[in-house]
């Protein structure tokens, strides 16, 4: 954060790569940019910018979005700690507690509130539904349960533990008129009336350059959170906290991320996950409840979480929209 703001302050534009500060605090860090007359972007290559990518395509060419989101790329387990992971994290040549941000479920909830932020699309339930869908059955099971599916509305992000999905990302689409719907099906893209249209790779760091190089030579960015607030990253606990202990990071034993709409989040005074590191806890809390701004205070001390209070004080004005 203190990087991106005084790079802003020197003209200079930013590429984010961490999507933790972009869900906490991206819209305060784009309106920053836009002040300077610079560029604040999301990565291309990482799975939030690739998912934007073909939300646009799929806009652009008349489609309803139904879904968007990613395969996840490690196994899940909600209640993974460092320490189990230790020897996996070692062969990878990783740390362990950033493999366990992945493995506990939070990268992908973090990564699919970047998308929504950045597109209004929004958790269809808390945590989102994560079906193991595999790639040809995906359309047919991240859509409406009208058409067979399982989601309450379109206009989602999930995700699919499904085989042949990851390292890729999708967008289910839905044409808008039955000779559309007609020749997609001719196209083999699928037996509709959703289809899914799947980017089956990913780049991450070797497609960062084109980022730079947009904001640099158009005044592009490739993904920016919209100037309203749409979903939150909350944090759950993983194991049973006590008043006066002092919150760890991010991957760590003490928490994990939830994805969820912003207004119920909202409405039920929970911690955004970005502000959980170094929070202190008032009140016990047990595994699996939610952390909220009463049995824990963020840490003041960190510049996230005074920026952080001074956009949720602007976005009173959202809570009856």
């Amino acid at each position: 954060t203190m990087i991106a703001l005084e790079a802003f302050r020197n003209g200079k534009h930013v590429v984010m790569l961490n999507v933790e500060a972009d869900i906490t605090i991206g819209r305060h860090l784009a309106a920053e940019a836009r002040a300077a007359g610079v560029v604040y972007t999301g990565a291309a290559g990482d799975e939030p910018a690739c998912t934007v990518e073909l939300v646009g395509f799929a806009q652009s060419l008349g489609f309803e979005v139904v879904a968007a989101g990613k395969g996840k790329n490690n196994a899940l387990k909600f209640d993974a700690t460092p320490a189990e992971y230790e020897d996996e994290a070692r062969r990878r040549n990783m740390n362990a507690r950033m493999l366990v941000e992945f493995v506990d479920g939070s990268k992908t909830m973090i990564e699919m509130v970047a998308v929504a932020n950045a597109t209004g699309l929004v958790p269809d339930v808390p945590g989102m539904h994560g079906p193991a869908a595999g790639r040809d059955e995906l359309a047919q099971v991240l859509c409406t349960r009208e058409d067979g599916g399982i989601l309450s509305r379109a206009g989602v992000v999930d995700y699919s533990i499904g085989k042949g999905v990851a390292p890729g990302v999708f967008c289910i689409v839905k044409p808008r008129h039955p000779r559309v719907l007609e020749r997609m099906a001719d196209l083999k893209v699928g037996p509709g009336p959703c289809f899914s249209l799947l980017r089956p790779y990913h780049l991450t760091s070797l497609e960062v350059p084109l980022s730079a190089l947009r904001a640099v030579l158009k005044g592009q960015p490739d993904m920016q959170p919209l100037d309203r607030p749409v979903a939150e990253c909350v944090a759950v606990a993983k194991r049973d906290l006590a008043p006066g202990e002092t919150l760890g990071k991010i991957g760590e034993s003490d928490y994990r991320g939830l994805a969820m709409t912003w207004h119920e989040a909202r409405a039920q005074g929970l911690l955004p996950l970005g502000l959980a590191e170094r929070a202190r806890v008032n009140r016990p809390v047990r595994a699996g409840e939610r952390l909220t701004h009463e049995n824990c205070t963020a840490c003041e001390d960190l510049i996230v979480t005074r920026i952080r209070q001074r956009l949720d004080q602007s976005d009173s004005r959202f809570l009856a929209a």
